[in-house]
C-alpha cells in the first residue's frame, strides 16, 4: 500500500511547519499509523536552510513530548508538488506563494491545515517568531487540533 505523504509548509521552517511535522509524527505513532505516512515539512524561504528549528519552538514542544530537535529547515522544491499527496500551508501568504509556484495538475494538494480544524474558526497559524513564549503554545494547541482532523479526514475519506 503506497504511503500517504504529507509535507507541512510555513515561511522560514523553523517554527510553524516543524511544530506541525512533530505533532502530527507523534499523533500517527499514537495510533499506530507510523507505517502509513512518509511526513516532512520544509518552508516557501531558504532563509534557515539547514537549521534546526527555533530553541524555543524546541522547548515548547519537549513540554508536550513532540520531538523537533532533529528536524532541519528545507526550502519547498518543484519535485515536492509531484511527490507529496498533501501540501498543508500554515497561513495565506504560505498558500498563495504555494499555489503561484505550484503546476496546474497538482493545485489540489495544497491546503490550508487549518481547514481540517474548523471549530476553531481560523484558518492561519500565526507566525510565533516575533512573539513572546506563549505564541509557541498557540501553535502547538492550532496543530494539535489540526492534525486531529485531518487523521479524522483520512479515515472518513477511506484513506486510512
Amino acid at each position: 500500500m503506497e504511503k500517504i505523504k504529507v509535507l507541512f509548509v510555513c515561511m522560514g521552517n523553523i517554527c510553524r511547519s516543524p511544530t506541525a511535522e512533530g505533532v502530527f509524527v507523534k499523533l500517527i505513532e499514537e495510533q499506530g499509523l507510523e507505517d502509513r505516512f512518509e511526513i516532512d515539512s520544509a518552508g516557501t524561504h531558504a532563509y534557515h536552510e539547514g537549521e534546526a528549528p527555533d530553541l524555543r519552538a524546541q522547548k515548547a514542544a519537549q513540554a508536550r513530548d513532540v520531538k523537533l530537535k532533529h528536524l532541519k529547515a528545507r526550502k519547498v522544491v518543484v519535485g515536492d508538488f509531484e511527490d507529496y499527496h498533501y501540501i498543508l500551508a500554515m497561513d495565506q501568504d504560505n498558500f498563495s506563494i504555494l499555489t503561484e509556484a505550484c503546476p496546474e495538475q497538482h493545485q489540489h494538494k495544497i491546503k490550508y491545515f487549518m481547514d481540517y480544524a474548523p471549530h476553531l474558526e481560523t484558518r492561519e497559524v500565526p507566525d510565533p517568531y516575533y512573539g513572546g513564549r506563549y505564541g509557541f503554545e498557540t501553535v502547538l494547541d492550532l496543530v494539535e487540533e489540526a492534525a486531529k482532523g485531518f487523521v479524522n479526514t483520512l479515515k472518513q475519506n477511506g484513506e486510512l
